[in-house]
């Protein structure tokens, strides 16, 4: 497994481990395909060429289960210690930057501090919600 180079949308999180966050309109054609990604959609996002998850996520809302959520989120932070991790949703911002802040949590980032460490280190526009800041300190206490 080769880690993710210094590409758009490529965070490093505190404890070293690489994440790339983007958005499904921006990644066709991305030269570096994923080992597993996760997709925040709506609706399933169909076949792919890779392991992937998808979570029930609509547009500038919130999961539709978040137990299901911080699953599929743990099992990304787990897997990226050895491959390739992608997390999408069709922009690439809000939900997006949602999951990398909850992401940022488990790195050890205080959950009251993830959405400004992910506009610094990932989208200056990600996490664009108010309950979606909410959500992740809801959500780490899942942790």
């Amino acid at each position: 497994m080769e880690e993710w180079g210094n590409q758009t949308g490529v965070v490093m999180f505190p404890d070293g481990r690489r994440v790339r966050g983007t958005g499904r309109r921006r990644s066709r054609g991305t030269a570096e395909p994923p080992d597993f990604a996760v997709y925040l959609l709506g609706r399933a996002p169909g076949d792919q060429p890779w392991e992937h998850r998808w979570v029930k996520w609509r547009d500038f809302g919130l999961p539709a289960s978040t137990p299901e959520a911080v699953g599929v989120l743990r099992e990304a932070f787990e897997r990226s210690t050895a491959e390739r991790v992608e997390i999408s949703c069709n922009g690439g911002v809000g939900r997006t930057g949602t999951a990398l802040a909850l992401m940022a949590v488990m790195s050890g980032i205080p959950a009251s501090d993830a959405a400004a460490w992910v506009r610094r280190n990932y989208h200056p526009r990600a996490v664009e919600t108010h309950r979606q800041r909410r959500w992740i300190i809801e959500a780490a206490a899942l942790l």
